[in-house]
């Protein structure tokens, strides 16, 4: 490892330990890492083919002058000279819907500053964030959260769920109440000058421009860890400190980004939480969003109890997958089970549908190779516990869906199922198999 990388990973890691030792040091010297080496580190790690932002400037770009362009960059950092531009607002299709979803792109330069700060702020508050927080964070994920969601409900006494939506959340959060947030761990005016310019920086939308009042940076990076910290003071430590305290019985929140669940022993001690959590929530300027959010009892005894009235339990969704209350195969034990939420799986087959259209000028061999490859990410997501019936059945329906559109191309009818089967000797398709392990034991 080069010199000036172990520099930068050591520093880091000293302001980690300080971090963790004391919960109440406010850093007042941060900026300097803000150095070169720093920002060579996030400029080798950025995408080669990253969308540009308003300045149409590429890494390939940037990369035939490097030394020079971050020399000019840590000089306008270090002079408070640097200005944020607003981020490129454009809009991409959305499988399955009529609308189009936005995506924010910031410039380069942006980039590369946000990534060097995102590493500088997680050094400090990944000491904090609480161990139940998986949304954007080093080394846990979706599938973290899901078993450890197994676990609690398979292995606590748990009878009653609170499923929760946070509306509009990125566009929503109060800047005033974040950067008081950030203000308890960090004291370097600087770091929190250029945070504040990030979070002001505004949106370039078909050649105008808007302010940006609220919410965080639109597609920065940076926009994860700020979503973080802003939840670890609203939500997080306010459930941990409070919440549980006032508890009859066992309460585990766990959450990813804007999405979380709550398990509780006690059906009183959920209905409570639902009231006052929608209460905590308008104190920081968020609310739920009513669709997305409920209270339902589920366990063995809400099982039970379905049972007796002729009925099935209720379910929730969470990342992905509808959970629903069921035996293991033996029958001797209760299992909370999951697969694929009926509307995820539609969107993703009519986003492999329409992906077809739009492609319909490869060459056959490259369609069944990104075929295979966009089948392998889906089991790698979905391909968990108990979901091999879902997987299964996604798989057999991209296989039908690419035996008609290659029937297509020549004359209809020509193309039998034996030369289907034979061109996917030449190109196999990935077999439907669980490759994550779920199970709380």
């Amino acid at each position: 490892m080069p010199r000036n990388e172990q520099t930068v990973a050591t520093k880091l890691q000293r302001i980690a330990n300080k971090a963790s030792v004391d919960k109440r040091f406010k850093f007042t010297s941060l900026f300097h890492l803000m150095n070169k080496s720093l920002l060579l580190e996030c400029f080798t790690q950025l995408k080669e083919n990253a969308a540009s932002g308003i300045d149409n400037i590429t890494k390939a770009h940037y990369a035939a002058d490097l030394d020079t362009n971050l020399d000019s960059l840590v000089s306008r950092l270090h002079q408070m000279t640097y200005k944020p531009q607003p981020v490129l607002r454009i809009y991409i299709p959305k499988p399955g819907s009529h609308t189009q979803r936005p995506l924010g792109i910031p410039t380069l330069e942006d980039k590369l500053v946000q990534a060097g700060l995102v590493k500088i702020l997680q050094a400090i508050y990944e000491q904090d964030f609480i161990d139940d927080s998986y949304g954007s964070r080093p080394g846990v994920g979706c599938h973290d959260a899901l078993r450890v969601l197994s676990q609690s409900v398979e292995g606590k006494p748990i009878n009653a769920i609170v499923e929760a939506d946070i509306k509009g959340f990125f566009d929503n959060v109060d800047q005033e109440q974040l950067m008081a947030f950030i203000s308890y761990r960090i004291a370097d005016k600087r770091i929190l000058r250029i945070i504040k310019r990030f979070l002001k920086a505004g949106i370039q939308e078909d050649g105008k421009y808007k302010a940006s009042e609220s919410g965080t940076p639109q597609g920065g990076v940076i926009s994860p860890l700020l979503a973080n910290v802003y939840l670890h003071y609203t939500l997080d430590l306010w459930f941990e400190k409070r919440v549980k305290r006032e508890c009859q019985g066992f309460a585990r929140l766990i959450r990813y980004a804007d999405d979380y669940v709550v398990c509780f022993q006690q059906a009183s001690d959920a209905r409570h939480f639902k009231q006052v959590m929608e209460i905590r929530l308008k104190q920081f300027n968020l609310e739920v969003a009513p669709e997305k959010t409920k209270l339902l009892k589920f366990g063995v005894f809400a099982q039970q109890k379905a049972k007796a009235r002729g009925e099935r339990a209720a379910t929730f969704d969470f990342l992905g997958f509808t959970h629903y209350c069921s035996r293991s195969r033996d029958g001797r034990r209760f299992r909370m089970k999951r697969k694929t939420i009926r509307k995820r799986f539609t969107v993703k087959l009519i986003g492999y549908k329409e992906w077809l259209r739009s492609n319909r000028t490869l060459t056959t061999a490259e369609i069944l190779k990104t075929t295979a490859a966009k089948l392998r990410g889906h089991f790698a997501y979905y391909g968990v516990s108990d979901n091999s019936k879902c997987i299964r059945n996604f798989a057999y329906q991209v296989m039908l869906t690419l035996f008609k559109w290659l029937n297509r191309r020549g004359k209809r009818g020509c193309y039998t199922w034996e030369k289907f089967f034979k061109l996917l000797k030449l190109f196999p398709l990935p077999k439907p198999r669980i490759m994550v392990n779920l199970l709380s034991t």
